[in-house]
């Protein structure tokens, strides 16, 4: 007699946050309610609400797993694959997202979608801008270690470029990512110093 091969079942908290993450970044963490999430993932209203207290907890929740999957697990990897100096690699998030935005079901960024959405203040807004945050502190870093004037500058207007990037991107203008890129490549050299010397010093 052959035994069936039991498939394990995705406990319930997976399923949700599975159910969730394709829902958030088709169509934004406001608009998506917690009883489609519950129909999609296929669990009771009780099973939902102990494992996610709140809907802002489990938003809290895939943002955390969107930054593992995608800031991560691919811009940043992907990135690093494509560019073999700091200089590359920062670039290349340009070469990056144009391929995102021309990818078919783009929808734009989950973190800026929701900051617009609640403000600052509220707490899905408080953790998107954590997380720009978050990234914008990296490109400082990066820009450090390039040895750039005023690296804290650097990585501001370097946000205002990412961002601008994907708002436009976002159904005004699929080329953005390659169109800016050329502004990311300027930025970089207005910061770069003259003389070596001058290397991490203030504009």
């Amino acid at each position: 007699m052959v035994t069936a091969i039991r498939t394990p079942v995705k406990d319930a908290r997976e399923r949700i946050l599975a159910a969730s993450y394709g829902l958030f970044v088709e169509r934004g963490t406001r608009v998506v309610g917690v009883n489609e999430i519950i129909s999609v993932a296929g669990v009771a209203k009780a099973t939902f609400y102990s494992h996610f207290p709140s809907k802002n907890d489990l938003v809290l929740a895939f943002f955390e797993r969107r930054r593992h999957l995608f800031t991560l697990g691919y811009l940043a990897a992907e990135s690093q694959r494509r560019g073999s100096t700091p200089r590359e690699q920062l670039l290349a998030i340009f070469d990056i997202f144009d391929e995102w935005f021309h990818a078919p079901g783009f929808t734009g960024c989950p973190y800026i979608q929701a900051l617009l959405e609640v403000g600052p203040h509220h707490p899905i807004g408080a953790a998107s801008v954590a997380y720009l945050n978050d990234t914008r502190a990296s490109i400082e870093d990066a820009a450090t270690a390039m040895g750039l004037i005023d690296p804290e500058d650097f990585s501001y207007s370097w946000m205002v470029l990412l961002q601008g990037a994907v708002v436009s991107g976002t159904g005004i203008d699929p080329g953005s990512g390659r169109r800016i890129r050329k502004l990311g490549d300027h930025l970089i050299t207005l910061h770069t110093p003259a003389d070596p010397s001058e290397a991490g010093t203030t504009a």
